[in-house]
């Protein structure tokens, strides 16, 4: 228990001192209207500052992936990183590597590997697992493009890529690689395209990136 208010001292003064950074408080800023637009409920700044794990797990990572990058880093950091774990119920690897305005909702069971690399405006619901299927000390993990959704309950499992403006369906198991602009649904997961030409795939894609969000077509990817 010492141990656990040791923590939370640190990462408060950390975050008191951060706040004091332009860059910190824009990151923050960012972050909280990631929440907002992402989840219906989140009303108030205030309650998801201090009730959000997942949000609270990602400004962990941060630090511990800058950590991470040094030698020297590598043990305090993974250790930390365990800490981070029974503080919000999120495992991220202080190896993997995620782009900005990065959701988990629900944030519960999510694990993260190592070798993960997660792109921005990308959202996982609950129980997502970003696993490898290698003992190798390679690249092992998945790659998720940008403007992806994963589902609650799927696993994406080796070193496969998820592409640009996909989704990947509640309780998927996804071993294969998913090209952009599709959806994997089911076990083992079956990728198929959207609905539309090329060129509304485009505009589609060009659409998301002026204004990231994600249209649930399918009504698998809700079970």
């Amino acid at each position: 228990m010492k141990a656990l208010w040791t923590a939370a001292a640190a990462a408060a003064g950390a975050a008191i001192y951060g706040l004091t950074r332009p860059g910190v408080r824009e990151s923050l800023r960012e972050d909280l209207d990631t929440v907002r637009r992402r989840d219906p409920a989140a009303t108030s700044d205030f309650v998801s500052l201090v009730s959000y794990p997942g949000m609270h797990a990602i400004w962990a990572h941060r630090g511990l992936h800058r950590l991470w990058q040094h030698e020297a880093g590598k043990v305090p950091a993974r250790l930390m990183s365990q800490m981070v774990r029974t503080l919000t119920g999120v495992e991220i690897h202080p190896g993997a590597t995620i782009g900005r305005r990065f959701f988990i909702d629900h944030a519960n069971g999510v694990v993260i590997g190592e070798t993960s690399e997660i792109g921005d405006d990308v959202m996982l619901y609950h129980q997502v697992t970003l696993g490898g299927t290698s003992m190798e000390q390679t690249k092992r993990h998945p790659t998720i493009g940008n403007h992806v959704l994963v589902g609650a309950g799927a696993k994406i499992l080796g070193p496969v890529v998820v592409g640009d403006n996909s989704a990947v369906g509640a309780n998927a198991v996804v071993v294969k690689d998913v090209a952009a602009d599709s959806s994997a649904v089911g076990i083992p997961a079956t990728v198929r395209s959207k609905k539309g030409g090329a060129s509304e795939a485009e505009a589609e894609a060009e659409s998301s990136a002026t204004q990231p969000d994600f249209v649930l077509e399918d009504p698998a990817l809700w079970i």
